[in-house]
């Protein structure tokens, strides 16, 4: 993430500096009330009155697995050190140094948790073989079927909507390891 940021004047009345006319306005009429340099801000409110207001972009947060969002906000709302090594521990033990690094963007930008996907083990009488096991497939619509791959992975949601939850057919949860993709 770039640390962009833009600059605004803020006067006590709770009006901006309108960078385009030069003078204060309130915030719902339309006008630059941003600028990028923190020098032209600092000017503005040096001169007309007012403070700088300074407005970061958002980290983009990072994506977690249930297990370690609930380790996450148990190291954050600890209240005893056995609290807070216990989660430590989980998060950092034994871990490779990109997962370190990944976890503690989570913990210092939010992290949102990564949904289950399941593959769906078509019904046996439809499969060609007793060893070639087929999964529902997505991408050719729900009546298709063959070979686990990326694309036979469905969330809860599309188990819902497609009707796969039901007795005829069989889900299998997909680990991180299943499908191909670091988190």
């Amino acid at each position: 993430m770039s640390e962009e940021k833009l600059y605004a004047v803020k006067n006590d009345e709770g009006k901006y500096w309108e960078f385009d006319t030069s003078g204060f306005c309130v915030p719902h009429i339309s006008g630059c009330l941003t600028t990028a340099s923190k020098k032209q801000a600092e000017i503005v409110a040096d001169e007309q009155g007012g403070h700088v207001v300074t407005f970061v972009e958002e980290p983009e947060k990072e994506v977690v697995s249930e297990n370690v969002g609930k380790a996450i906000d148990s190291l954050i709302s600890a209240d005893t050190y056995a609290q807070a090594s216990e989660a430590f521990r989980y998060l950092f033990v034994s871990r490779k140094k990109k997962d370190f690094k990944r976890i503690m963007k989570a913990v210092r930008n939010g992290y949102t948790v990564k949904k289950k996907k399941y593959r769906v083990l078509a019904p046996k009488s439809w499969w060609q073989s007793e060893d070639k096991p087929k999964y529902m497939h997505r991408t050719f619509g729900i009546s298709a079927y063959r070979g686990a791959g990326e694309d036979s992975v469905f969330t809860q949601k599309q188990l819902d909507l497609y009707e796969l939850n039901g007795a005829l057919f069989t889900k299998e949860e997909v680990t991180d390891d299943d499908e191909q993709v670091k988190y």
